[in-house]
Order: structure tokens, then sequence, then C-alpha cells
């Protein structure tokens, strides 16, 4: 058989005099071990980089040549080889990244049965002819990190009662007399989540529930959009967060809303923003974005126009936006609205733009106040965004807390009204805005579980710590948005004596099956019905895993019947506005660590913001001015500037 001879260039190829003499040599450069070692330079200052590269080459190499023995790792082959295992080669599955917050479908790159890389869901994977194709096709800086939280070794690795170590049949026992006990004396149980996109988890929540009728279910997200959903209830009597467009819009106000950075579903709006935005032969316009914020964003920086205004005045910026569109348009205007200087210039100019692009526009804002949300729809009515930028029937299912309930849980606390709190999925002891008045709320009931994955602030007060899967070691699903259900498949058997949540449910309600059974019957019998692809319920189940996908079409007939009272809305936006007085703070959520959930995470540490480009550190955005009138530290500000 004839071999083949391969060589790394020409130099190889030609037998260049000068590459064999380099290639005969074990290193290219004699090794400078008496220098690395020189007491000069290794008491000389140096920096944590220099410090790795030290020890991660020259100590190394100095070792190698050394002579010292290596230990040989012997590779065992498999008895009975799966038969979709081929040692070195990656295996792909589609599944689902959500961690309460930042939402993405992702493909799991997988080498010997081991998670190594997240990558974006394409239709380069799911295939050209799949009906959802143009649907993702993105990946958020966490869930690019979230393969690393896998391999997390401070996971909690076993269920704990007050802190020590037991066992799932002596916790399981003990958990269900405690809920069996609250239900024949009334005691109220409560189960605090962040929002749950999982149809299935949701169904089980019910089934609990009517398993244990004093159970309430209260939705927490650390960052709130209740504002916009609150305001559409009010406008349209639905409660719901839109469906954005921005691939549709040929303008884009935004005022306050990081859409490209933090605000909703950025990793969606990112792809649909990008559309319009690039140039060629065949299509030579592009969208026109404006911004009025009060500091530099990521979506401020991509920005056409933009103009800075105090955290009070974004609001009053809707305000101007809506009178200005309204003198354009020949409306009614409304009372407030007063901007100088660079703002009300580029608010004229938005109001003109939007006005001749009417039906290929939308207004977005950033706030959570439900007044100034009406405003925004009634310049989005206006404007007929409704039905094309805007779906009000393919909602949003992310971001479904409400502040309401949350107050009200944390006041039954107190009043030692909750006998039993399971916390799923949330921090609320770090991350709510009164972390202190929930610790000590929770140390007045008298059963508290946590579901939690990690060793968390809010576990740590918990009696109970069941920990549950990684979402690489899981089953689930999912659904984004009114008709989108994706899933979510195990890519590794658990590492750890965890278990998932839900199955923890189920034991604790008295159900035998598994969650992978409960969500396979859940989808045969509430998801299949709803499409006529497939002619049997196991071919659909077969072709959705694989996939990790299927879409029910919807429409949207636009808004009629809209009743918006804009008067009593800029009535309040004004007075909430006038309350503010001298130094005003904007407090924002970084691109990489969210909300901090993932604050262990060295990747994420280590992730330059794409503004400012500090790492690893919290700090204060202010002028260079500001910081030499008021004393801060000076080598920070030169720096900066």
């Amino acid at each position: 058989m004839e071999q083949k001879n391969y060589w790394k260039g020409l130099e190889e190829l030609h037998e260049d005099p000068a590459f064999l003499k380099e290639r005969d040599k074990e290193f290219a450069e004699e090794l400078p071990v008496e220098e690395i070692f020189n007491s000069s330079i290794v008491n000389k200052p140096a920096s944590r980089r220099d410090f790795l590269k030290m020890l991660g080459f020259s100590v190394s190499a100095a070792t190698l040549a050394a002579s010292c023995r290596i230990p040989v790792n012997k590779a065992i082959p498999y008895v009975i080889k799966p038969e979709e295992i081929v040692p070195g080669v990656a295996n792909y599955y589609a599944s689902t990244f959500y961690d309460g917050n930042d939402y993405c479908p992702v493909l799991v790159k997988t080498r010997d049965g081991r998670p190594i890389k997240i990558e974006p869901l394409t239709s380069k994977h799911i295939g050209e002819n799949s009906p959802h194709r143009f649907l993702f096709g993105g990946t958020s800086a966490r869930a690019q990190a979230s393969v690393l939280s896998l391999y997390d070794i401070t996971r909690p690795q076993n269920p704990t009662v007050t802190g020590k170590k037991t066992t799932w049949e002596v916790t399981d026992g003990e958990i269900r007399n405690h809920l069996v006990d609250a239900k024949n004396k009334g005691g109220n149980i409560r189960i605090l989540t962040p929002t749950l996109l999982s149809p299935s988890t949701k169904q089980l929540l019910a089934g609990f529930i009517t398993a244990y009728p004093t159970t309430k279910h209260v939705v927490y997200d650390p960052v709130s959009y209740a504002g916009i959903a609150v305001a559409n209830e009010k406008s349209f009597g639905k409660r719901v967060i839109p469906g954005y467009h921005f691939e549709n819009a040929n303008v884009i106000v935004s005022i306050g809303a990081d859409f490209l950075g933090t605000w909703i579903s950025p990793v969606e709006y990112t792809r649909q923003y990008v559309r319009n935005r690039k140039v060629s032969p065949e299509k030579t316009d592009m969208n026109r974005h404006y911004q009025v914020e009060s500091r530099l964003s990521l979506t401020g920086s991509n920005a056409d126009k933009r103009a800075v205004v105090k955290p009070s005045e974004e609001a009053v910026a809707v305000i101007a936006l809506y009178n200005k569109l309204a003198g354009v348009l020949g409306a009614a205007s409304i009372s407030g609205g007063q901007l100088s200087g660079r703002a009300d210039k580029v608010i004229s100019q938005a109001a003109t733009d939007l006005a001749a692009n009417k039906g290929k526009a939308l207004v977005v804002a950033g706030s959570n106040d439900a007044n100034v949300q009406m405003i925004v729809n009634s310049i989005n009515v206006m404007l007929g965004s409704y039905g094309t930028t805007i779906n009000m029937n393919q909602y949003s299912n992310t971001h479904q807390s409400s502040d309401k309930d949350m107050m009200v849980l944390m006041d039954e606390m107190n009043k030692g009204a909750v006998s039993t709190l399971i916390v799923y999925g949330a921090n609320p002891a770090y991350d709510h805005m009164d972390a202190k008045g929930f610790t000590e709320a929770i140390k007045k009931v008298a059963t508290s579980i946590s579901l939690n994955d990690r060793s968390d602030e809010t576990s740590a007060l918990c009696r109970y710590h069941c920990p549950d899967h990684h979402y690489l070691e899981s089953w689930n699903d999912a659904s984004p948005r009114a008709g989108l259900y994706t899933m979510c498949q195990p890519t590794i058997w658990p590492l750890f004596q965890t278990r998932q949540a839900q199955d923890s449910l189920l034991r604790w309600m008295g159900n035998t099956d598994d969650y992978y059974t409960y969500i396979k019957k859940n989808w045969e019998k509430n998801v299949y019905p709803a499409q006529t692809m497939y002619g049997d319920a196991q071919t659909f189940w077969d072709m959705c895993v694989k996939e990790g996908a299927f879409e029910i079409a919807t429409t949207d007939s636009g808004t009629a019947g809209s009743t918006i009272d804009v008067a009593a809305a800029s009535t309040a936006v004004i007075a909430a506005a006038g309350k503010a007085s001298g130094l005003e703070l904007s407090l924002y959520e970084k691109i990489g660590m969210g909300n901090g959930r993932y604050a262990n995470l060295p990747w994420l540490q280590e992730l330059p913001d794409p503004i400012s480009k500090v790492v690893w550190d919290n700090y204060l955005c202010v002028s260079p001015k500001f910081a030499k009138d008021n004393g801060l530290a000076m080598d920070l500000v030169e720096h900066l500037t």
C-alpha cells in the first residue's frame, strides 16, 4: 500500500539545512534556566500574567530538560462501545439555556461524553428546510460560560439538612411529612421561583397545588419588567410583554432601553437588529437608530443619533417624543416634556423620521413605570406599529414576575403566615431590593426548602437544600414566546448526587413518574395535537428532540379597542420626575455578569465590559471633572482620561 508523506512546510520538503538544524534540537532556543531562577529576576515584582507564564512554560520546560519522568496515562477501551460515541469525534445536542433572565437555544458540543462548548443553534445544524430555521443564531456570554459552571467543584454534591450531609431518602421523608402536616392543618405553602419558561414545569406546579391546596406560586425576577405587562393590561387588556420585531423597523427610537445588551431578550433582538444594518450593492438602505439615555450603553454606542439625559429625564423624554410626534401628525399634545440642548434636537429629528415611516417604526423604553410604558404604547399606536414591528399575540413569556406578589409574600413571612417555603432558582437574599428584609422574613418560616443548584445566600438560610441538576444534566422544555417550544436534554450523566428539582416535586406529591416521562406525556397531550406535520406522537417527539424546537404559527390583528388615558399617565410621570433633585444614580445590569448569579465564573469575571473594558471589579462611572471636584481616586481618573 502506498504511504502518503506530509510536510509541515516547504522548508521540510526541501530539507533546508537551517530547518534541519532547528528540528533536531530538543528546544528551538536554549532554555534560560539559570536566568529564570536568578534571585534578581525571581524577586522582581511581576504581573499575574508573567508569573503564570513562568510557571506554565519555563518551569515545565526546565523540568523536562532535567529528564524528569512523566506519568503514563493509559486509555482503557470500551468493553461494549456505545453506538453513538466515537472516541475523539464530537457529538452535538440541541438544548436550551435559560437562567431565569437570559434565554437562547443552544447546540452543545460534547466529546467522549463530556460537554465542552456551547454554540448557537442555527439552520446549519437543524436543517435548511426546518420551519424554524430563522428563529435562532446567537448566544450570550452567560450561555457560553455555562459549560464551565457544570464542572464547578463548589456545586453542592448532596442534599443537606441544616448544612449537614444527608440522604435523599431521609430528606424526602421529612419534607413529605412537613407538606402533609401543612395540608392537614391549613398551613400556607409558598413556592418562590423566577419566571418559568417550561410549560411542563408550570403544569407540574399546577398538579402540586392540587395535591396541596394551600400552595401558591410566586414569581420573582431580580430585574423586573412588570411595568410593561401592567401597561399592556391597562391599554389592551393583555398582561404580556409583546413580541418586538426590530428587523421590520426602518426607524428605531430607544429611550433608556439597552436592547442589544440586557433589555428583555438581547440575543434575539441583536439578530433582528443587524438584519437592517448591513448594506450591500443589492440592499443600499439601512435602518436609523436614535438613542436617548443616561449612560453609554452597548445599544447607545451603536446608535446613529444619541443624546444624554439625567435618569429622571428619561420619562420626560418619552413625553417630549409623544408631543413632537403629535405635532407632526396633527394629534393633541399632553402636558410636560420640556427638554433642552441636544436631547431636544435628537427627539425632534426622531419624531420627523418616525412620522415619515408609519407602519415601519418602533419606539421602546427601559422604564419599569407602567405610566411611562402607557405613553410608549400610545406612540406606537399613532405610528401603526402593532401588527408590524410589535406583535401582541406572539408575546414573550419571559419576565412574568409580579413585584406586588413578592411584597405580599414577604409580608406573609414576617407575620408567620407561611409554614413552608420552597425556593427554586431564586436568590432574593442576594438580589432583592430589600435583601435584608427577606433574610429576616425567612427566619420566621417553619420549614424552608431550597431547590437551587448552588449553595447561594438563600440556600444557606433554608433548613433543607435539595440541589438541582445543572441544565446540561437535565431534561426540560421551554416556551419563550407564544407558539414556540424548545427542548432541553441532558448531555452528560449527573456528576454529583444531585436531583432535578421537578423530580423532587413529583416525589413529594406522590407521582411515580420521572420528569422525562412527565414532559413526554405533556407534549403528547398538549403540543402534538396543535400541529399537522407529523402523523404519530413518537415521530413528533423524536424530531423535536433532534431539532430542539417546534413552532406553531401565530398572527396578530393589531390592537383594536385600545383605551389609553395618556393625559393621566403624563400627569403621573411628571409628578414622579419632579421628585428628583441633586445628584442622580443610575443602576444598570452588566452585560457579562448580568444579575450576578454567575459571579464565581472566571470566564465572565475576565470578560471585558464592551464599553468600559473593565474586568474583575465593580466601579462607579463618573466624568473625570466630577471625580476631580469630589476627590475621587485620581490615578483611576487619569487612566480613564
